[in-house]
């Protein structure tokens, strides 16, 4: 018999054999029926938990393709800048910050958006250094690729006008005295960032627990974190004490640390390494194969020293096995990620590496196609599309109509995963799924959408978020749709998706998450019936 039996539900499988049922059950951590009420009410027993959903959608659990975990989760408590709408309120927000905070401690976080500011200008040094005159300060844009350190910071750091820009990296000056401004670009942020202390083991693991927390009510159930060894040592003792409630596919920075440490069981896996090949758009540090349309004197930067760097380290990844995740934002740098996945490829076999692109902001159309050709997944993350589309037209004029081309790579026979690049955006799957199939912002316009051609259907969102996302780590005859015999990963929600006009997405509230069979979120405050 069933521990759990969902009824009187929507029931949407992402599975073309068996797109619809009206009742699921599982036994364990798998499903073990699913199919009408009656059906489902032969596996009901004395002990089956009877959720009876009143119409409500049942979903696959989703999965986030792209996040930073140990990042958002300590996002969730400190120092948070994403909301000062102007530099006042950034200045102020900091001020209040500092004042709780002993002399000397460090002062970190900040995922502030200059772009959405009245001026649009980078805070600098001089900004901020008159309320953190006795506190070191290093707050990172949203991006993750810029930084802004006060003076305080840069003197530990030991950086001086007569400091040289790293290798990736822009130290930006100011140009009549050539003093530093405090914004640093890229590689240079480890100019600073190596000053900052690691973070303790505990405190490690709590910003992991907020993390899965916020996770399950959000109704997502695996993840795939981009992060160090330290972050998965953190996840795992996270699964040895009982409390990773999210099934984590990690992506290491460090390719013979992805390589040394082969994790496989059903909460905790390895397998994948992390690359890049540039910076972001936000830092107009993207690489691009022409200068920026609002600072002609740069193209972005590429992060390897030169291509054949690039080639080379790619090849390798892939001889010892690993799957590669290849950073790439600007349209020069997702063609050399192309050039260095298909080359390696090639040159030592492996078809079904499932490498990808992560971003792939700017596509040419002539790339689009290589996607599918050459098995590469494009791993994107829809929200950046509704964040920087205040502005990316200044960035790259025509050439904006390249970007976010999400619609074109699925017609181009691409295999997408969706992700959020958590805390850079917010985790939440409504508002991601929102800003694929509206291209809209969250308070509405512009009408039909920016760039509607490259919008995409509810179904096609849903199927990337879970099936394609599944794919993406080796794991779609696991989970991802609601079959018979695979994972009991699914999350319940207020609307159908399906059936409610798109501008309704974001009022869509997740009412249960089930992780393995097992509920690990009810929704305290939902409407009678679930």
């Amino acid at each position: 018999m069933a521990d759990l039996a969902i009824l009187n539900a929507k029931v949407w499988t992402v599975n073309r054999g068996q797109p619809t049922a009206e009742a699921v059950a599982a036994r364990g951590q798998r499903i073990i029926a699913m199919g009408s009420d009656a059906e489902v009410r032969k596996v009901i027993g004395r002990r089956t938990r009877v959720v009876d959903a009143g119409g409500r959608l049942v979903l696959p659990g989703f999965n986030d393709a792209h996040v930073h975990l140990l990042g958002g989760g300590f996002s969730l408590t400190g120092l948070d800048l994403r909301n000062a709408a102007n530099e006042d309120e950034f200045v102020e927000l900091l001020r209040d910050h500092v004042a709780g905070l002993p002399k000397g401690e460090w002062v970190t976080g900040g995922r502030w958006d200059h772009e959405a500011w009245p001026g649009r200008k980078r805070p600098t040094r001089w900004l901020i250094d008159p309320v953190t005159p006795e506190n070191p300060v290093l707050l990172r844009r949203l991006d993750g690729h810029i930084a802004v350190a006060n003076s305080l910071a840069l003197k530990l750091a030991g950086v001086t006008r007569h400091t040289a820009d790293p290798p990736g990296g822009v130290l930006k000056r100011d140009p009549d005295t050539g003093e530093p401004t405090g914004i640093l670009i890229d590689g240079a942020l480890a100019l600073v960032g190596k000053q900052v202390a690691e973070p303790t083991p505990a405190q490690r693991l709590r910003a992991a627990r907020a993390a899965v927390e916020h996770a399950a009510a959000l109704g997502v159930t695996s993840v795939h974190p981009i992060g160090s060894a330290e972050e998965l040592r953190a996840c795992e003792r996270l699964r040895d004490e009982g409390h990773l409630t999210t099934r984590v596919y990690a992506v290491l920075h460090d390719a013979s640390a992805a390589a040394g440490r082969v994790l496989n069981d059903p909460l905790l896996r390895t397998g994948a390494v992390k690359m890049f090949v540039d910076g972001s758009l936000g830092a107009r540090s993207a690489l691009l194969f022409e200068p920026y349309d609002d600072d002609p004197s740069t193209s972005g930067l590429f992060i390897h020293p030169d291509e054949e760097g690039l080639y080379r380290a790619t090849a390798e990844a892939h001889e010892a096995g690993l799957q590669i995740a290849m950073h790439a934002i600007g349209d020069r740098a997702t063609h050399l990620a192309l050039n260095a996945l298909g080359h390696a490829i090639e040159l030592n076999g492996r078809r079904d590496a499932r490498h990808r692109v992560e971003h792939a902001q700017v596509c040419r159309p002539e790339d689009r196609e290589r996607f599918g050709r050459l098995g590469v997944i494009a791993s994107i993350q829809p929200s950046h599309c509704t964040d920087d589309m205040r502005w990316i037209e200044r960035r790259l004029g025509e050439r904006s109509r390249y970007a976010y081309p999400f619609r074109s790579l699925l017609d181009a026979g691409a295999r997408v995963a969706i992700g959020t690049d958590w805390p850079v955006e917010p985790l939440d799957p409504l508002l991601t799924i929102h800003a694929a199939v509206t291209r809209q912002f969250a308070e509405g316009g512009p009408p039909g959408g920016w760039h509607p051609e490259e919008r995409v259907t509810v179904a096609e969102a849903v199927e990337a978020y879970t099936v394609g996302s599944s794919n993406a780590e080796f794991q779609e005859h696991q989970k991802g749709a609601i079959e018979v015999g695979k994972l009991a990963d699914m999350a319940v929600l207020s609307q159908d998706l399906f059936a409610i006009p798109p501008g309704e997405i974001l009022n869509t509230k997740v009412e249960m998450t089930i992780l393995g069979g097992r509920c690990i979120y009810e929704r305290t405050d939902k409407a009678p019936g679930v």
